[in-house]
């Protein structure tokens, strides 16, 4: 008797277990044509994907001849490439998103928690963005100028004007970026905007030298340098009294490109130049005087 009801026992348990088998089989069988269907959207999606993304790039081509021909500054070139680029790839996305079957409210919803998530994480990059809109505008430097920022004293020639950041090259061959909301917001020189520049230096010379001859050894030098613009005038002046030395300033005009080279030749020219015609140019020293202590 125990048997039989051992035997049943087991037969309705091995006939649930089948029954939910059955159950999920057919539950499988049920979803197989919407996975099938979902993977084939997700393969169409990825397709559409990859032909858009070559069409932005041609698109992008496209704008940029046509930028060209506008005779639009390098540096505004770049930077719509870059706000359009980043524009067509939010419409593709939101498109396929669309095309996976995210409701379009669903997707104004998402952009938009999103856009309040970006401004909350992303405050000074946005303020970049507006930096970059603002040099855009006013076009304080283009590509190619050399400009100096007075915030940190960053100085350089502009190679980029991105969406986020301005790409400086230094003289010694550094790339420094710098972001635009900083250059936007500071006060910045743009050495290359005029098309001459004004070497200003100083030099001292000892109290018991003459100072015409000086002055006259030194303008001679600013003359005969081939970089010194010959229609400027040079200058050559008593700046001021020191403790130990007669400073004499001199200035001269050149081209900003030639700016560095020859401020250099003609700093090591007149040490030469005062060294011929007798002028020291002093340094500091210390004289000390010993007392011997009279003997008691």
């Amino acid at each position: 008797m125990q048997e039989t009801e051992l035997g049943e026992q087991v037969a309705k348990v091995v006939q649930e277990k089948a029954e939910e088998a059955n159950r999920m089989l057919s539950y499988i069988n049920g979803k197989i044509p919407a996975l099938l269907d979902f993977g084939l959207k997700l393969l169409i999606a990825g397709i559409i994907f990859f032909i858009g993304s070559r069409v932005i790039a041609l698109l992008l081509k496209i704008l940029k001849r046509s930028f060209v021909r506008a005779q639009m500054e390098e540096g505004s070139l770049h930077f719509m490439n870059s706000l359009i680029k980043a524009l067509l790839y939010i419409i593709l996305v939101a498109g396929l998103a669309g095309y996976l079957g995210v409701k379009e409210a669903s997707i104004a919803a998402l952009l938009g928690s999103m856009g309040v998530g970006i401004v909350l994480a992303l405050k000074e990059s946005l303020s970049n963005l507006a930096g970059g809109f603002i040099l855009l505008i006013m076009k304080p430097f283009k590509v190619g100028d050399y400009i100096k920022e007075d915030a940190r004293g960053n100085e350089g020639t502009v190679e980029k004007i991105d969406l986020f950041y301005t790409y400086l090259l230094t003289p010694d061959n550094r790339t420094v970026s710098v972001p635009n909301g900083t250059l936007s917001n500071t006060s910045l020189t743009n050495i290359s905007l005029q098309e001459k520049r004004q070497i200003r230096e100083i030099v001292g010379i000892s109290y018991q030298a003459d100072i015409q001859t000086a002055k006259k050894a030194i303008e001679k030098i600013l003359r005969e340098e081939e970089s010194v613009l010959a229609a400027d005038p040079v200058e050559v002046f008593v700046d001021s009294l020191n403790e130990s030395s007669v400073d004499l300033g001199w200035r001269a005009w050149v081209r900003p490109e030639d700016y560095f080279a020859a401020k250099w030749r003609l700093t090591e020219a007149i040490k030469y130049g005062l060294d011929e015609v007798g002028i020291e140019i002093p340094y500091r020293q210390l004289e000390v005087a010993v007392r011997q202590a009279e003997k008691e």
